[in-house]
């Protein structure tokens, strides 16, 4: 532990609600010598005795305050519906024969007739110039169109810290139903091997941050906590010596199930998953020893079923708990009831299937994804087949048909990534927390070169995020036990009609790209291996063929998309 956070002292004051509004009363309080200080007999003799002295003493600065009332001036709206021109007073404009008879008096008149003459003229030439001029006509027309200022934000509303001593955030997750409620999880790894007597985590209520509403007691630290997406009530959560268990929060905060140790992960439990099931009560759990397990809460007495992450050689193979990969994320879409994805601490992402017979059916794909742990892996919550990951210095996004390469990814950061999510309303938006304390907002629609905004949170690493489904708001842990709630701005919580369609072509075109490039790549190891091994076995025609026809139509439909686009900013 810093001696930093040693020497923290912290006082939070509370006041009961009953007690606000109530009368302030003062009374008197007599003076108190804060301090005394005795004069210096050897500075007797420097004093000078001055007189007169006249000295303005004032200890607080001088102001006045000055009221103008000015005269209030008083305004009346007045109007008249003139539909025909004036009459005399003594002609009564509402006796049509009256009228008649003064018209045709008037029309007699010799001035009369020379004024409409004088007038014609004059009315002629504005009526031929109205005629002339087209008031629909737009001036400067060769002048582009400047589009709207997009003004993105993100600002924190409020801070949650944990009481006592600070630990690290290991799992943030948001209540069932928009709820208003935040699960967090917090656990020192290094320091809790040798010291086993802080091992809470907290439930807070995000209009209360003074205090968490229900503190969780599990026999060791936890290192997730997730809620049941089917019960609002119910948590499951990893702990660090292996065991997994579930709470009931009508229950308060001790556990109600836990699994034997003797059943339990051989390490600590990074990650805890629901899964899609009829009660709604089965989850599994996976841990660096290479072992995912299902569990249900109605029986937590030994793993429903189990699966070791060993990626075989041959198929003849069998899978070793010795050479298994450990886990360090864990992502499963309940559409998709019998697959999930486990990043590993080597870098892989590994596709698996939990109904597989075989060693190889059971992992069945492979993406060498990072250079160090995989850090977060979330499927795009509107796109399946699409996947964010991060880890070391990057955030990649895949696709299930590429596997050699990622299809888009962020430029080398600084600083650490720690953790990314998916906006689960603006699906083109990644989320990802860094190392020097920064949230980072990536729009793959806005722009892919650099993030769209960037929020200085903390001055602590984040190690945590976990986005709430309404979009606007974000939850960010660090490693000092605080709690980060971000508030994005509308544009980045919000989805237009257009975004899907024009993710698709995004997403296809990169699709397409990477395609060419590994069929291109194949038949330069091919031509390699040929040549090394002096054969003269050549590239069939067909393959080269069908990479032609790939290759014309990758460059029509991005040429198609170029023209719509253009054509959408002239009608705009």
């Amino acid at each position: 532990m810093d001696k930093s956070e040693k020497n923290e002292i912290t006082y939070e004051y509370t006041k009961r609600r009953r007690e606000f509004g109530k009368q302030t009363l003062f009374e008197d309080y007599g003076p108190e010598m804060c301090v005394s200080i005795p004069c210096n007999p050897n500075y007797y003799k420097n004093y000078i005795l001055r007189n007169p002295v006249h000295v303005a003493i004032q200890n607080t600065s001088t102001m006045s305050e000055h009221w103008v009332n000015s005269v209030r001036a008083e305004y009346t709206n007045s109007g008249i519906n003139h539909i025909e021109g004036g009459w005399p007073k003594d002609i009564n404009m509402n006796d049509p024969e009256a009228t008649q008879r003064y018209r045709r008096k008037i029309e007699k008149d010799d001035a009369y007739i020379h004024a409409v003459m004088h007038l014609g003229h004059s009315m002629e030439h504005n009526i031929l110039q109205n005629n002339a001029v087209d008031m629909y006509q737009i001036y400067y027309s060769e002048l582009p169109t400047i589009p709207p200022v997009e003004k993105s934000s993100c600002h924190t509303v409020n801070v949650y810290r944990e009481p006592g001593t600070r630990r690290p955030v290991r799992a943030l997750s948001w209540q069932t139903d928009g709820g208003a409620r935040l699960a967090a999880a917090h656990a020192d790894v290094d320091f809790m091997r040798n010291n086993r007597t802080l091992q809470f985590s907290y439930i807070w209520d995000i209009e209360n941050a003074n205090a968490p509403e229900l503190k969780i007691k599990p026999p060791q630290p936890l290192l997730d906590l997730q809620y049941n997406p089917r019960d609002q009530h119910t948590l499951v959560g990893g702990m660090m010596n292996g065991q997994v268990g579930w709470w009931d929060t009508r229950k308060g905060g001790d556990p109600v199930g836990l699994c034997p140790p003797h059943m339990a992960h051989r390490d600590l439990v990074r990650n805890v998953l629901f899964i899609n099931s009829k009660t709604g009560a089965e989850f599994f759990s996976s841990s660096p020893d290479g072992v995912v397990k299902w569990w249900d809460t109605r029986n937590m007495s030994e793993p429903t079923d189990s699966m070791i992450i060993d990626l075989v050689k041959l198929p003849t193979d069998a899978q070793n708990m010795e050479k298994a990969l450990g886990i360090s994320a864990l992502e499963y879409e309940p559409t998709i009831p019998t697959r999930f994805m486990v990043g590993t601490e080597t870098g892989l992402v590994i596709g698996a299937n939990r109904k597989g017979k075989t060693p190889i059916e059971k992992l069945p794909s492979k993406y060498e994804a990072h250079l160090g742990p995989v850090y977060a892996l979330q499927r795009n919550p509107t796109f399946l087949k699409n996947f964010l990951t991060v880890g070391d210095w990057t955030a990649r996004v895949w696709s299930e048909d590429c596997r050699e390469s990622s299809i888009l990814w962020t430029y080398s950061h600084r600083t650490k990534l720690t953790d990314g999510a998916w906006n689960p309303i603006r699906f083109s938006l990644m989320l990802v927390t860094q190392w020097d304390g920064c949230l980072s907002c990536w729009d793959l629609l806005r722009r892919r070169s650099a993030p769209i905004v960037t929020a200085q949170l903390c001055d602590e690493p984040l190690l945590r995020l976990r986005p709430h489904e309404g979009g606007l708001l974000v939850a960010c842990g660090s490693s000092k036990g605080t709690i980060y709630l971000a508030e994005l701005s509308q544009n980045l919580g919000t989805a237009d009609k257009n975004d899907k369609q024009l993710l698709t072509h995004i997403l296809e075109r990169e699709n397409k790209r990477e395609r060419i490039l590994e069929a291109r790549m194949r038949e330069l190891r091919l031509k390699m291996r040929q040549d090394r091994d002096g054969g003269q076995a050549q590239v069939t025609e067909s393959d080269a063929t069908n990479n032609e026809r790939d290759l014309e139509e990758a460059t029509a439909e991005y040429n198609q998309t170029i023209n719509e686009l253009m054509a959408q900013r002239k009608v705009h």
